[in-house]
């Protein structure tokens, strides 16, 4: 039951974070395909997971360099240059950071936004 139990959660959160990079996308390049978003939030959340584990325990210079991989995984992904990735993210963060607390109000805590970092 645990490992279903898992896999809701992480299903779940996988789509509040494609949704705040759908928002962001939308807002910043009128892209609107919420099937590519879920796709860029998983590849975010790998190469985030990846570009952490080498890097992230550097102290300042990790987590930075963690959140380059992901703005770069967004800037690959969606047209326009480094400044529509980075405010891609940054609604991203923002708007799962709204959905997360929406399903707080109704007790649903335990999750996350997979493919935003922070959320």
């Amino acid at each position: 039951m645990a490992l279903i139990d898992s896999v809701i959660v992480f299903v779940v959160s996988l789509l509040v974070g494609a949704l705040g990079i759908y928002a962001g996308a939308r807002v910043v390049t009128d892209y609107e395909d919420y099937t590519y978003a879920i796709v860029t939030a998983l590849i975010g959340a790998i190469i985030w997971g990846i570009v952490g584990f080498l890097f992230g325990w550097i102290p300042l210079l990790g987590p930075l360099l963690v959140l380059i991989a992901y703005v770069a995984v967004i800037q690959f992904r969606y047209p326009g240059g480094w400044g529509d990735a980075v405010l891609i993210a940054l609604i991203a963060w923002i708007a799962s950071l709204v959905v997360l607390y929406a399903l707080a109000l109704v007790g649903i805590g335990a999750l996350e936004a997979v493919g935003v970092p922070g959320a």
